[in-house]
């Protein structure tokens, strides 16, 4: 028997606010960027400060040497997403940041909230990645 189409979840397009209001909280998020071999993507923990992610990593890995640029104050084109979903019920919400990450200056780090890692290790690296581009789209039951 054929599902009701009432019983069925609806894709909605999210706003920069929405979007915003649902990554608030920080936790684990995924970067994604061009390591020099290709597109990868790594997980990391998070805080957002006001429409930009601040993570950190560890000064000697893949994410922080890729994202390092030579240029002072310049920056590298990357990405940033967030997903809940409930696989029981086919419900979540997915939000994709888009721009340019840049090492967070002695200045930003003194005035940015801190991120505290899962893993064990130095993570002297920080990031900061303002969302110059945000979109995101929630399933849910009408």
């Amino acid at each position: 028997m054929a599902a009701n189409s009432s019983d069925r979840p609806v894709l909605e397009e999210l706003d920069r606010a929405e979007c915003l209001r649902l990554i608030a909280e920080g936790s684990v998020g995924r970067v994604a960027f061009d390591d020099g071999e290709g597109p990868t993507v790594v997980p990391v923990n998070y805080a957002l400060d006001g429409d930009a992610v601040i993570f950190r990593t560890s000064a000697g890995g893949r994410l922080n040497r890729s994202l390092l640029t030579a240029v002072p104050g310049g920056e590298v084109r990357a990405a940033f997403e967030v997903d809940r979903f409930d696989e029981s019920s086919r419900e979540g919400w997915s939000v994709l940041l888009r721009g340019g990450a840049h090492p967070l200056s002695d200045e930003e780090l003194e005035r940015t909230a801190l991120v505290e890692p899962w893993p064990g290790g130095e993570r002297d690296a920080w990031f900061r990645l303002p969302a110059l581009e945000v979109s995101g789209r929630r399933v849910h039951r009408s």
